[in-house]
């Protein structure tokens, strides 16, 4: 049996930063992917051709770029963020790119997804931000597939308590790590 824990969106609601704060972000992301290419991460994870992703806390969209390029066309990607800059960053990014398999859907912790529709979750580094991270592995969990995937990376978060947090609740079971990125099952 595992914990599914109640979400007090009074006490426990994520807040989206100050539009300063994203646009400072954003720029920020734009360095880093020139030294860490985002399909460059892509390529440690499960996802392959025609897969259904969801990148959770998609930010300005440096990863849900490379994962819809990854799926290709009969793929689809999710791309899901609390700030509403974020979304209409994704957006563009994807039109100027002429990209048409991305979603974007603005929510801090509901999907309004089906159950079990994605074959892989990204949860990249955004769980440090988390006000109830319980919540949110429930949510993934809920609408993963049977036996699906969920990747994550956050250098926020010592190594060794990586595993020890996401399999917590008994919903993940760690499967391998490639380099930073660490890669669990959906039980």
């Amino acid at each position: 049996m595992f914990f599914i824990p109640k979400f007090n969106e009074k006490t426990e609601k994520d807040k989206p930063m100050s539009k300063a704060a994203f646009k400072f972000m954003a720029r920020h992301f734009k360095n880093r992917d020139k030294k860490y290419p985002p399909p460059d991460k892509i390529k440690k994870t499960k996802i392959k051709q025609g897969d259904v992703v969801l990148d959770y806390g998609c930010g300005p969209g440096s990863y849900t770029i490379a994962a819809a390029e990854a799926v290709g066309s009969t793929g689809k990607v999710y791309a899901v963020d609390i700030h509403p800059l974020a979304i209409n960053e994704v957006k563009k990014r994807a039109n100027e790119r002429g990209i048409r398999n991305i979603e974007t859907i603005l929510t801090d912790c509901n999907t309004k997804l089906e159950d079990r529709v994605v074959d892989v979750v990204l949860l990249l580094d955004i769980y440090h931000d988390l006000s109830n991270p319980e919540s949110i592995l429930t949510e993934l969990h809920r609408i993963l597939k049977e036996n699906s995937w969920l990747i994550f990376d956050d250098h926020h978060i010592k190594e060794d308590e990586i595993i020890t947090k996401i399999e917590s609740n008994g919903l993940f079971k760690f499967i391998e790590r490639k380099d930073e990125v660490f890669i669990f099952m959906k039980i």
